[in-house]
């Protein structure tokens, strides 16, 4: 069960409205694929795959936004609407 965070607005917190960047990771880096939200800064997953990664950093934004609140700190909205896509 996803918690009921807010936007200032009163908007609803959707982590899938949020832009995610996907770059792979070297075989230095342990291969695979990091996943960063840039409009939560230091928000990011990791994973095996692309998909893996993206599932990892959306479930790592809940926890940035509870951090955030915890700090006093208003949660940002998405800069720009992230296009749906199929999961």
């Amino acid at each position: 069960m996803m918690a009921n965070f807010k936007h200032a607005d009163g908007t609803a917190f959707r982590p899938e409205a949020y832009t995610v960047t996907v770059t792979p990771l070297s075989e230095d880096d342990g291969g695979g694929f990091l996943a960063t939200i840039p409009d939560l800064p230091g928000c990011m997953g990791d994973g095996e795959t692309e998909m893996e990664a993206i599932l990892d950093v959306r479930s790592a934004a809940l926890c940035w936004i509870e951090g955030a609140l915890a700090d006093g700190e208003d949660i940002p909205a998405p800069s720009r609407r992230a296009l749906e896509a199929a999961e």
